[in-house]
């Protein structure tokens, strides 16, 4: 097998160092103009891009974006899937500005909102929904209502996953498996291992051993890891995971905050999947903030007298500009023009043209990498496919992974942050994938 040469991956980093300062110079002065703040930027990770600072951008049309300094870009990242259906979509625009004019939040129901769950019920088959602002919220809601259920304290969670910034999912396990923060993680409430379990994605005797203690209340899963790099499921594996979670009368949640890039009711309506609660944040409201929480009737009968009681409104779930008339009308305008079937039709063969272009230079090349593909995403890793998050986090390469990026975002062409993630948009064309391909290639090859 082919290995990176370092000395050139040092010294190819710094050539594109250097072409990043030149080719942004307005960018450069506003990162040297925002002092007040905190990091220099209004979100956190938005300064662990790679290049010096920050790129500010102009203006995001359908698959692609301009920033300050007017150079265009492809967008593979896609907000990291909160832009999904494509960027300054015009029915999603004149959805929100109607709304605006007519109010945006007043704690009440706007005619929106039944469309909404019926359209979400119909897509993911999970009978009774409510809304909320993120995924992350959402996650925590029906965490709570899993506790309150059950009467069980813990939370199982799978190693390297994503749910947001929900606490119980920054745990994973250390070399003597034992449950720990994830490195990286800041300010932890409680020491993890007293709220969550962790085990490994595709290991059904690990989990069947946790579930076995009695005292979990819900296993939160995505229906393959996304953040860690794709791993995919084994075969029968979620047929386990459900017939588990029965077994010990645990709660099953799927999140589909990122894989709904398998179709319109995301992995479960694609695989088959029999959860009891379902999560949808992000891509519903076309970049709007807004999430979506799905359940089954058992479930929501059994919710229903504490949904009734007086002091629900001190329950830790909700929040007043949840369910507000700007998102719902946002969900419906996305939900009723876009993320079709017809759509996936078209943004799933272009995701394997993605992926058949990164695997000839692999290939061509002899590397030890991988490329896997969940519907309309794929990705790249520096390693043979993973089958667990601890593997595939043992092989980040911080260094290959940036010179990567920056190439890449010189050539015009946006990559997802911290992983090698792209997702396809209605927006997108094969001109759009081929020049990844190419840029790909030229960026190995600068390495070798």
């Amino acid at each position: 097998m082919t290995i990176v040469d370092r000395r050139k991956l040092l010294s190819a980093y710094e050539v594109e160092r250097e072409r990043f300062v030149a080719l942004h110079p307005a960018s450069r002065a506003a990162s040297l103009e925002s002092g007040n703040l905190l990091g220099g930027v209004p979100m956190a990770w938005m300064s662990r891009w790679a290049g010096d600072f920050p790129i500010v951008f102009a203006e995001a049309h359908g698959a692609g974006f301009t920033d300050i300094d007017g150079n265009r870009y492809v967008d593979f990242c896609l907000g990291d899937t909160g832009a999904m259906v494509g960027h300054g979509l015009e029915q999603i625009a004149d959805a929100l500005y109607a709304q605006a004019l007519r109010g945006i939040t007043t704690m009440l129901p706007s005619q929106d909102a039944a469309w909404v769950a019926g359209e979400l019920a119909a897509r993911f088959g999970c009978a009774k929904w409510q809304m909320a602002m993120t995924a992350t919220d959402a996650n925590r809601f029906v965490l709570r209502f899993a506790r309150h259920l059950t009467n069980r304290p813990k939370v199982l969670v799978f190693d390297w996953c994503y749910h947001g910034t929900v606490d119980e999912a920054f745990a994973t396990l250390d070399a003597e498996g034992a449950v720990v923060k994830r490195p990286g993680t800041i300010g932890t409430p409680v020491p993890l291992d007293q709220t969550t379990r962790v085990v490994q994605f595709n290991d059904l005797d690990a989990l069947e051993q946790a579930l076995a203690h009695g005292d979990v209340a819900a296993v939160l899963a995505e229906p393959a890891l996304t953040n860690i790099g794709i791993v995919l499921p084994d075969e029968g594996y979620h047929r386990g995971l459900r017939d588990l979670c029965t077994k010990y009368g645990t709660i099953l949640i799927i999140d589909e905050t990122h894989t709904i890039c398998a179709g319109p009711g995301g992995a479960t309506k694609a695989w088959g999947l029999e959860p009891d609660m379902v999560v949808i944040g992000k891509t519903i409201g076309g970049g709007m903030p807004v999430a979506a929480y799905g359940m089954t009737e058992s479930l929501a009968a059994q919710l229903e007298p504490t949904f009734s009681d007086p002091s629900v409104d001190t329950s830790g779930v909700g929040g007043t500009l949840t369910g507000n008339a700007l998102a719902l009308a946002a969900v419906r305008a996305t939900l009723s023009t876009t993320l079709l079937q017809a759509d996936f039709d078209r943004m799933i063969p272009l995701a394997t043209s993605w992926t058949a272009g990164v695997a000839e230079t692999i290939d061509r090349h002899e590397l030890e990498w991988c490329v896997n593909q969940l519907g309309c995403r794929a990705e790249y890793w520096f390693c043979p496919p993973p089958r667990n998050g601890r593997d595939a986090a043992a092989s980040v390469d911080n260094e290959l992974d940036v010179y990567l990026h920056l190439f890449a975002i010189n050539e015009g062409v946006l990559m997802t942050p911290f992983h090698n993630m792209a997702l396809i948009s209605p927006s997108h064309t094969q001109a759009d994938v081929d020049r990844h391909t190419e840029v790909f290639a030229a960026a190995v090859a600068g390495i070798i």
